[in-house]
């Protein structure tokens, strides 16, 4: 990454002290969401964040996750949200509809009400692609999820954010 002395730079900051987050997880893949919550939390408490400022709602598949994610958004109770689950492709259509419509409603959701969502909800081919993504997409969620917090942050302070 370029630096510049005469221009100010936002550092990427992950720790997670004070930081309110937000998890929304798909039930629907449950082994697979499993395995994304406990990485994602194990890293969201290595990070500082304390297990009181963590709040984890449960919705039956990944096109329930949007809703529920407005809802937290709305709240004023998070800093940042985390969306987990898995859509793994099957004999039909229905998986590009659940992929790019629970992507799209997420990506909506964060725009709309200004509270960062990492989206880690896996599409993947196969079950097998989904466990061996798992841990490290939930360890991903976390950092996003703490450092967006941070920036948003930082950006208030400085005047940055309207």
């Amino acid at each position: 990454m370029a630096r510049y002395d005469d221009i100010y730079e936002y550092e990427p900051n992950l720790d997670g002290r004070g930081v309110r987050v937000g998890i929304a997880l798909a039930r629907f893949n449950q082994e697979v969401g499993d395995g994304l919550l406990s990485a994602c939390v194990a890293e969201l408490r290595r990070l500082g964040v304390s297990p009181d400022a963590v709040a984890i709602v449960t919705v039956p598949g990944a096109l329930e996750l949007p809703l529920i994610l407005q809802k937290m958004a709305r709240s004023d109770r998070f800093d940042a949200l985390i969306a987990l689950g898995a859509v793994i492709r099957g004999e039909t259509y229905h998986f590009e509809i659940v992929a790019n419509e629970m992507a799209a409603g997420i990506t909506r959701v964060q725009l709309e009400t200004g509270v960062p969502i990492a989206n880690g909800v896996l599409t993947t081919n196969t079950d097998e692609e989904a466990e061996v993504r798992m841990h490290g997409k939930g360890r991903d969620c976390a950092q996003v999820a703490v450092e967006m917090a941070n920036h948003l942050r930082a950006l208030a302070r400085q005047g940055g954010a309207q």
